[in-house]
């Protein structure tokens, strides 16, 4: 069976040299938004204006969390073959 070369008819997917960019970035969005839900509601509640003040916080999170985790993934990466075997 042979692996499909578009995302989604038409949008053909990106170079595996783009790999080391989107991995960080699906990875700080998905856990900055999941992380900010979780705070503003425990600051807030479930109150009217949750939505806005979830995004202004997952906006806030994910501009630190997307070159944070450029930065420190290599590091992580290594510390984590020091630990586990390789197959």
């Amino acid at each position: 069976m042979k692996a499909s070369q578009h995302i989604l008819p038409g949008i053909p997917k990106l170079p595996a040299r783009f790999a080391p960019i989107v991995m960080p970035l699906l990875l700080s969005l998905l856990m900055s938004a999941i992380v900010s839900l979780i705070s503003t509601i425990k600051a807030g509640g479930l109150a009217p204006g949750l939505l806005p003040r979830w995004l202004g916080a997952w906006g806030l999170s994910w501009s630190i969390a997307f070159p944070v985790l450029l930065l420190v993934l290599p590091v992580v990466r290594r510390i984590t073959a020091m630990l586990v075997r390789s197959p």
